[in-house]
């Protein structure tokens, strides 16, 4: 059985940072593109950042880019989300998501996904 476990989110004020952290199990982490996607009350899910199963390749939302890095740790089953200079439109829940097929930012493609964490930016 799949789990993803979210972590690492909470409160921080505009400018701040914040890192995430998903690890997985059941299945082999070094095989699967990992991609984190985020939804604020009232909207759709949005694709935030990808990694390829090496790490040699990711994918960044234009809304971010500059500011949230994504990398992984094969060994430990874990990927991250750096977030850096946080706006207040970046507040959601905060979702990170397995994929068996080549890296992708459409959601549809991701076979397993985690419970979320909450992050909440204030101005």
């Amino acid at each position: 059985q799949v789990q993803l476990v979210e972590s690492g989110g909470g409160l921080v004020q505009a400018g701040g940072s914040l890192r995430l952290s998903c690890t997985a199990s059941g299945l082999t982490f070094s095989s699967y593109a990992m991609g984190w996607f985020r939804q604020a009350p009232g909207k759709e899910r949005e694709f935030v950042v990808a990694i390829s199963w090496t790490g040699g390749s990711t994918l960044v939302a234009d809304s971010v880019k500059g500011r949230f890095t994504i990398s992984r740790d094969n060994a430990k089953n874990t990927v991250y989300l750096q977030m850096n200079s946080l706006k207040p439109e970046d507040t959601a829940v905060y979702y990170c998501a397995a994929g068996s097929v080549t890296i992708t930012t459409t959601p549809t493609k991701y076979d397993s996904w985690g419970q979320g964490t909450q992050v909440t930016v204030s101005s």
